[in-house]
C-alpha cells in the first residue's frame, strides 16, 4: 500500500532523473527537485520529505534539522564530504552512498590525464591548432616503463588502477595507513610511508577522500619533497590539494605538472591560477561519467531510499550505528529486521 512517501532531490548532473522517477514509483514515492543552489530553498523542502537523494549540493545541520521527517540521506556516489553524516546518525538518519560507483570511469580518466601529462597531449594539441609543428615544446620526455606510479589510498579505484598502470610498464606503490602491506602485495603493489612516496614517485595518484585528515594533504611542503620531473594526478576530492600551494610549486618547477579533474572550488574562479599554467591539465570533474556509470548510480542510489521507505536493508550504509539509536526514523525497518 502506497505511503505517499516524498523525496527531495537536492541537485543532479545529468539530463534527466527518469531512472529514479521509476524506480521511486515502483514505493508510490512523489519525487521533489529543489530549483535553486540556495540552502534556503532545502529548509523550505526538507520539513516535507521521508528522503533526501543529493549529488553535490551540501545537506549540512540546519537542513538535517528542518528534515524532521527524513529517514535516509542518500549520496549520489561515493565521497561524503557534502554530508553531515554525524548529525544524521545523532538525528536517527541512515546515510547511504554508491561505494562500487564508476570504478572504471574514474581508473581510466585517471591514467588519461597521467597520458596526458606524460606525453604532452594538450600542449601538442594547442600548439599544432595554433599553427606551430613543433616536437620539442616543453620539457623531454621520458618513456614510462619502469617509472613509480604513488597511490594514494587503497578503495576501489585505487585498487583498479593498478593493474591498468602495470599494463604500461609502471611499478606501483601505495600509501594508505590502515591497510595490511600483505593485502596492497596481493594486488602487486608495495606499502610505502608517505613521505618514501612523496620522494620516490614519478606520478603520483589521489584516491582518498575528503576528510579533516587529509584537507590540504599536499601542500608547499609536500611539492618540495617531490621530484622536479614528477607530476600530480588528482581525480579525488579539490581539497585534498592546497590550489595555492600547487600553482607556487608549478611556478617555481618544485614539480613537472598536473593532471586534475577536481579544484577547491568548482566551478573555478576567472583569477584562479593554475588555468594561466602550460604544464597543468584539467577537466570539468567529470571522471565519473559514462551513459553506464550515470544510469547505475541514478538506479542505485534510488533503491537505497526504497529500501529503507520499505523496510529493508539498503545496500550500503555508511554509518551502521544508526540502525541501534533508539531514534532511528526508518521504524519498519526495525520491525523487519530487528
Amino acid at each position: 500500500m502506497s505511503q505517499n512517501w516524498k523525496v527531495l532531490i537536492t541537485d543532479y548532473a545529468w539530463s534527466s532523473i527518469e531512472p529514479e522517477r521509476q524506480v521511486l514509483a515502483e514505493i508510490g514515492a512523489e519525487l521533489i527537485v529543489a530549483e535553486t543552489v540556495n540552502e534556503e530553498e532545502l529548509l523550505t523542502l526538507a520539513p516535507t520529505v521521508d528522503s533526501i537523494l543529493t549529488c553535490w549540493k551540501p545537506v549540512r545541520e540546519r537542513v538535517i534539522a528542518a528534515a524532521n521527517k527524513c529517514q535516509v540521506i542518500a549520496r549520489y556516489g561515493i565521497g561524503l564530504d557534502n554530508i553531515d553524516v554525524e548529525t544524521a546518525t545523532e538525528n536517527g538518519i541512515i546515510v547511504t552512498n554508491v561505494p562500487a560507483y564508476c570504478v572504471d570511469e574514474v581508473s581510466d580518466h585517471a591514467m588519461a590525464l597521467l597520458l596526458a601529462c606524460a606525453r604532452k597531449v594538450s600542449r601538442y594539441n594547442e600548439a599544432v591548432k595554433s599553427g606551430t609543428w613543433d616536437q620539442n615544446i616543453g620539457p623531454q620526455m621520458c618513456r614510462l616503463r619502469g617509472k613509480i606510479l604513488g597511490v594514494i589510498g587503497f578503495g576501489h579505484i585505487a585498487k583498479a588502477i593498478i593493474p591498468k598502470a602495470k599494463a604500461f610498464g609502471l611499478d606501483v606503490t601505495v600509501y594508505s595507513p590502515r591497510t595490511s602491506p600483505e593485502l596492497i602485495k596481493r594486488h602487486d603493489a608495495e606499502k610505502v610511508p608517505f613521505q618514501d612516496l612523496l620522494k620516490t614517485s614519478d606520478f603520483i595518484t589521489i584516491h582518498a577522500p575528503l576528510t579533516p585528515e587529509t584537507q590540504h594533504m599536499f601542500s608547499y611542503d609536500e611539492f618540495r619533497a617531490m621530484k622536479t620531473t614528477a607530476f600530480l594526478i588528482n581525480t579525488a576530492r579539490g581539497g585534498i590539494v592546497d590550489s595555492d600551494a600547487l600553482s607556487t610549486a608549478l611556478k617555481k618547477g618544485e614539480i613537472a605538472g598536473v593532471g586534475l579533474d577536481v579544484l577547491e572550488t568548482e566551478p573555478p574562479e576567472e583569477d584562479e591560477g593554475l588555468l594561466t599554467l602550460d604544464n597543468v591539465v584539467i577537466t570539468p570533474h567529470a571522471a565519473f561519467i559514462s551513459e553506464e556509470s550515470i544510469l547505475e548510480l541514478e538506479v542505485t542510489a534510488a533503491t537505497c531510499v526504497a529500501q529503507v521507505l520499505t523496510g529493508q536493508l539498503p545496500e550500503s550504509i555508511v554509518n551502521p550505528s544508526v540502525l541501534k539509536r533508539p531514534n532511528l526514523r526508518a521504524k519498519s525497518l526495525i520491525k523487519k529486521n530487528g
